[in-house]
């Protein structure tokens, strides 16, 4: 691994902190100790070109990306340097009939889309300066969202209306309004994740909750004629994942306690993995594995790392340190964006609920993730994205 400003400042972080951890740590040493490394750090970044203190001047752009993180329940996105992670600002959604509700973050187009639940809308902020450009209507009971990889469309899922909102990320325009199968919609289904064929962005896969009886339903659309032309039933609650390194959807199914694997292009069944409360989906960059969430399971075995090469669970699940494991982003594979620096991969997971406020970071060694630190945000942190 090339080392980065970041591996660099870890270096020597460490190796002064092996100095320090010598003299007894009363609080006034630890205090001490603290400011010191990180007033070393923002001088070795300084050194480096990435001034610290100017992390938040409007116009920054990190030299490995950012997390942007839908603070549900406060109005807000926060935003993580990956350098360094730490907050570097938190900005507020613009203001509507009814207090902001943001959801799902996307990155799409060299902007960045922040589902308002609360008034049927998406707003669209720069990725840069984070001003709002504008807002987008949308349907009622905005949930999950995904963009194709070419930026063509952004899928936006409203579960009160039960549609899905297609917008053209680059004109800002509607493009359709899809609705739910009669049948399935008859039945108590509402759509709630979504995501776009990596390859070809010709289709969407929309996964249908609430499904009177055993199963819930993926459905298969057709990005031309914004159509049905496939489905499949599935687990109960699920959620949705894929990669371009094979044909395959991958399918947490929270309720069902498996994640199943299906052919994306007929729906049939491939495979199946025995995971408890498989519930968040984050797909490694390069394809090669793919992370789900205990969601349910109070931390204990939070965070499970599925190869995608044999579709069979890798290493050990790890714990996480608070409860309601959720939604996962991950940073690009060394050079995605950033050619001409290194750092670390790492993994970030928002822990929901009214009154928390903290996303976890895992560094990963390899494919496996292992406990970085937490970084507090607003409330109820849900949906997150990595941002160039």
């Amino acid at each position: 691994m090339i080392l980065g400003v970041a591996a660099v400042m870890g270096l020597k972080s460490s190796a002064s902190s092996s100095q320090e951890s010598q003299e007894p740590q009363t609080p006034q040493r630890a205090r001490e100790a603290r400011e010191a490394r990180e007033a070393r750090e923002a001088r070795e970044a300084r050194e480096d070109g990435e001034d610290v203190a100017a992390l938040g001047f409007p116009g920054f752009r990190s030299p490995h990306g950012k997390i942007v993180i839908a603070n549900r329940a406060s109005g807000t996105i926060s935003v993580i340097d990956v350098a360094s992670d730490r907050v570097i600002g938190t900005y507020t959604l613009p203001a509507g009939s009814k207090t902001p509700e943001p959801m799902y973050v996307v990155y799409s187009h060299g902007r960045v889309f922040v589902g308002d639940r609360a008034n049927n809308r998406v707003a669209v902020f720069n990725p840069r300066t984070f001003a709002v450009e504008t807002t987008v209507p949308a349907g009622a009971g905005i949930w999950h969202m995904w963009a194709d990889p070419f930026d063509r469309q952004l899928w936006v899922n409203n579960d009160i209306d039960k549609t899905c909102t297609v917008i053209d990320p680059g004109s800002l325009q509607v493009l359709a309004t899809v609705p739910t199968p009669a049948d399935l919609a008859s039945a108590g289904g509402k759509p709630h994740d979504v995501i776009l064929d990596p390859a070809t962005g010709q289709f969407a896969y929309v996964t249908l909750i609430g499904v009177a009886g055993a199963v819930d339903y993926v459905v298969k659309y057709s990005t031309r004629t914004f159509t049905e032309v496939a489905r499949a039933s599935v687990g109960k609650d699920p959620h949705l994942s894929v990669t371009s390194r094979n044909n395959l959807l991958y399918v947490p199914c929270q309720n069902s306690n498996v994640v199943m694997v299906l052919n994306r292009e007929t729906l049939d069944p491939v495979s199946t993995i025995d995971i408890p409360g498989a519930h968040g989906a984050g797909m490694a960059f390069d394809g090669g594995v793919f992370y789900t969430t205990n969601l349910p399971g109070g931390g204990s075995d939070g965070l499970w790392t599925i190869s995608t090469a044999t579709n069979t669970v890798a290493g050990e699940a790890v714990d996480t340190p608070f409860a309601v494991p959720h939604n996962i982003a991950l940073t690009p594979d060394r050079g995605v964006f950033f050619p001409q620096r290194g750092g670390e991969r790492k993994l970030y997971l928002t822990h929901s609920g009214a009154t928390a406020s903290q996303v976890t970071i895992y560094k990963l060694k390899g494919s496996l993730p292992a406990f970085h630190k937490t970084v507090t945000v607003g409330f109820n942190p849900f949906g997150l994205a990595f941002v160039p």
